[in-house]
């Protein structure tokens, strides 16, 4: 199972749903441990009750259908469906609007969703920030040569009960990179991968479990950011230049 997870985490994620499948048929004993160590690229669907879209995880999935955050309602309709408690509930609000205002400065546009859950193991509470931006030039994206592109960010927290004024915050952080140009100043090309990281700290929750969970997330996807810009886009253009030199160099004639 540890090499076929290696190999999960190195193919484009547009195949990662395939490739999963598979892998469950083969190993359908190690089921939960699959899915909690792959993930795979977001969805996004439309909150009809209010015209908002929201994105579509495993964390707000009950059965078949998708609570959304916005109307606390489960897309198909569900009877007996899973809900945070009142007071989480009114955490997870407060959380969507002000994760709003961080996807638009950060991202200009996409799909943003929080939920918010009980861990009765821990007696604290879990936490799924999402983050869905679609980069082709008939979506979120309109600029540049993109004919298809996607940058998914998923955030999942896990909190413990406060102890004197302290909170212990887990934070596991993925983001899912996707991009395909098909112009013809920028020829056709594809680059995809996906990245994971994580941070622990013991913050006072003075200030509340919002701000703390904001900063480390915002800490924690600057570092995502860098080092994708480092390991995939450096190494591409590394890689580019050494076998397309530049034309401007001066032409060198063989023997």
């Amino acid at each position: 199972m540890e090499g076929a997870m290696g190999l999960m985490r190195r193919i484009p994620p547009k195949h990662t749903e395939t490739a999963l499948n598979a892998l469950l048929s083969l190993l359908p004993d190690h089921s939960s441990d699959l899915l909690s160590q792959i993930d795979l690229p977001l969805q996004i669907l439309c909150d009809v009750d209010n015209g908002r879209e929201f994105v579509l995880c495993d964390y707000n999935r009950d059965a078949d259908s998708y609570r959304s955050p916005w109307s606390n309602k489960y897309h198909p309709p569900l009877e007996d469906g899973l809900y945070p408690s009142a007071e989480l509930r009114k955490l997870e609000i407060e959380a969507n609007d002000v994760f709003t205002i961080y996807r638009d400065q950060y991202y200009e546009g996409g799909a943003s969703s929080v939920y918010l859950w009980e861990d009765d193991d821990t007696e604290g509470f879990s936490a799924c920030f999402l983050i869905k931006k679609d980069g082709s030039k008939y979506a979120h994206g309109r600029r540049g040569y993109l004919n298809e592109g996607g940058w998914d960010a998923i955030h999942v927290i896990e909190v413990g009960p406060e102890v004197e004024g302290i909170a212990n915050y887990c934070l596991t952080s993925t983001v899912i990179l996707s991009m395909t140009t098909d112009h013809e100043t920028s020829g056709t090309f594809s680059l995809s991968g996906s990245i994971r990281r994580q941070m622990k700290a013991d913050l006072s929750v003075a200030d509340g479990h919002l701000c703390n969970m904001g900063k480390m997330i915002e800490e924690l996807e600057g570092k995502l950011r860098y080092s994708l810009d480092q390991v995939y886009f450096g190494k591409t253009k590394e890689m580019i230049c050494k076998l397309r030199p530049s034309t401007e160099l001066p032409s060198t004639r063989l023997p």
